[in-house]
């Protein structure tokens, strides 16, 4: 049913599949909500294809914005279908074996998220603090090099998670009580010394994540002070209103990160909750 790599000098294995245990505790109607989940991840993926159709369709949507748009609809088709497909084959087929490397492809699209939220702030910015250099500053290579930029970080950054993860020994335990796996699920299975793993970790946490989100807090609190200094309320409201779905998203997007990260580290099992919270937050550029 699973691999297993028995070392021969000790009792200990290392495990190169898990078994993902599901929604623990709601087995009686767990098909009605496969329903719910399979729909608004649906939803989902007909949102953001709309939204990069219409972009690439519509010259007059070619701007930096929209193209920010339009790639965080991308990565916002790549996240739910890291995770979901997995869940709707554990409560349908009871397919519940997951490799290594799967775990951890999940973490690359929440990092490049993270990433264009923060030029989408930093795009915001400069078009309420700086308008006349909008165009010279925000170019279509702009676009291109931090695009590239985030995706390179993010594919190199969480490498380290899962070839420390693929060192530890977990005796012959690989059920994670859980829909989906994580880092924290995973590694949390290990019988032998994991600090190295929660050191890099928390490292990774505070560098991706804490800075986005910091360089995000710092970009919008500018916006902020420059929208007050404007003397017609009217402009002041109008540059606000172009902020408002950003700051929907990301108060979702960093919401589910939270929960997330609570469930795991206090063992909770009621993942349904962030997961139905990630699965709205996609469906909302619909909305």
């Amino acid at each position: 049913m699973f691999q297993i790599l028995r070392d021969s000098n000790s009792s200990r294995f290392q495990v190169s599949e898990f078994i993902l245990m599901g929604f623990p505790g709601i087995h009686s109607w767990q098909h009605w909500l496969s329903l719910l989940l399979a729909l608004l991840y649906v939803l989902a993926l007909i949102a953001n294809i709309l939204i990069v159709t219409v972009i690439y369709q519509e010259t007059s949507l070619h701007q930096s914005m929209y193209h920010f748009l339009g790639i965080l609809a991308i990565v916002d088709i790549g996240l739910p279908t890291t995770i979901m497909p997995k869940i709707l084959a554990i409560l349908w087929f009871n397919d519940n074996n997951i490799s290594l490397p799967e775990c951890f492809a999940i973490h690359c699209f929440v990092g490049m998220e993270s990433g264009i939220f923060v030029c989408m702030a930093i795009d915001r910015y400069v078009t309420i603090h700086r308008p006349l250099r909008y165009s010279s500053i925000v170019t279509e290579s702009f676009v291109v090099k931090a695009t590239v930029i985030m995706a390179f970080r993010n594919f190199v950054a969480p490498m380290s998670v899962p070839v420390l993860a693929a060192q530890r020994n977990y005796c012959s335990w690989n059920q994670i009580n859980h829909c989906f796996c994580t880092n924290l699920g995973v590694t949390s299975l290990a019988c032998d010394d994991r600090k190295i793993d929660s050191i890099n970790q928390l490292f990774l946490a505070w560098k991706v994540m804490g800075s986005d989100l910091g360089l995000i807090v710092v970009s919008y609190a500018l916006i902020l002070q420059s929208v007050l200094r404007l003397n017609s309320p009217e402009a002041a409201s109008k540059a606000l209103s172009t902020c408002t779905s950003h700051l929907i998203l990301i108060f979702f997007f960093y919401t589910v990160i939270i929960v997330m990260s609570i469930t795991h580290s206090a063992k909770m099992t009621v993942p349904v909750i962030p997961l139905l919270l990630n699965m709205l937050y996609n469906v909302i550029p619909l909305l």
